[in-house]
């Protein structure tokens, strides 16, 4: 039975692909909000399903399958390649083969990103912008965003990928574990609430959710240079 329950975790994480082929096929069918709606669902899935590995021990339950693979498998295709199909096939990029350029540069930079070993550090962060494209393409999607701004916006996070900041992984980072969740939790919740309302949203209702935003790139900063000083500073050793 406890096989069982492990093999179900990873079908659980598994649906995730078939999140981001509904995702792809509807943003070519310019069902903008329907894509957004699946982008909540494969964040659900995507925030539960390790924290369910972890508790049922899905790793030496069903020792064959790497789940750690099968995660970022999923994730790359509902995170990074999905949401540049989305603003690509609903005119957010430029026209013509530029907008295939632009759309490529988050897909090249976020393969890098998918396949360094450091990527998730020991201390549990993501080393570099992690992905979140599915993200930026909500907000692109919800501010409206004109063709110039959300290039330039994708080429500075593409680069922010490569910059060593290490940012909060919530589920995993211990510092300010419990806030962390909670303001996650809460920002899924609003995530749910604009996309309803869209195209309507009001600005407060969007500046809210995006308060959540800046505490995240805060904390992360905060942590990053704190973890650099603490390793730079020499330890003190008393006299024996």
């Amino acid at each position: 039975m406890d096989r069982l329950a492990a093999w179900l975790v990873h079908a659980y994480t598994a649906t995730g692909a078939v999140l981001a082929l509904l995702m792809v096929h509807f943003s070519y069918q310019h069902e903008v909000r329907t894509v957004l709606w699946l982008f909540l669902a494969a964040m659900f899935v995507d925030g539960t399903d390790g924290m369910v590995a972890r508790r049922l021990r899905v790793k030496e339950r069903v020792p064959e399958l790497d789940g750690a693979l099968l995660d970022n498998i999923v994730d790359y295709a509902t995170y990074v390649l999905a949401p540049m199909a989305l603003l690509w096939a609903n005119g957010y990029l430029p026209d013509g083969a530029w907008g295939g350029v632009v759309a490529s540069l988050p897909i090249v930079a976020s393969c890098y990103q998918f396949c360094r070993t450091d990527a998730k550090t020991d201390d549990h962060f993501f080393l570099g912008f992690p992905s979140y494209w599915n993200v930026v393409a909500f907000y692109v999607v919800v501010l409206e965003l004109g063709v110039t701004a959300t290039t330039v916006l994708l080429i500075v996070l593409a680069v922010l990928v490569f910059v060593p900041v290490k940012y909060v992984y919530p589920s995993r980072t211990e510092t300010l574990w419990y806030t962390n969740m909670a303001g996650a939790t809460a920002w899924l919740v609003l995530f749910g609430v604009i996309t309803a309302l869209l195209p309507d949203v009001p600005l407060w209702l969007t500046m809210l959710s995006m308060a959540y935003l800046a505490y995240y790139l805060v904390e992360s900063l905060w942590l990053t240079f704190r973890s650099r000083g603490s390793v730079a500073r020499p330890s003190v050793r008393t006299a024996p």
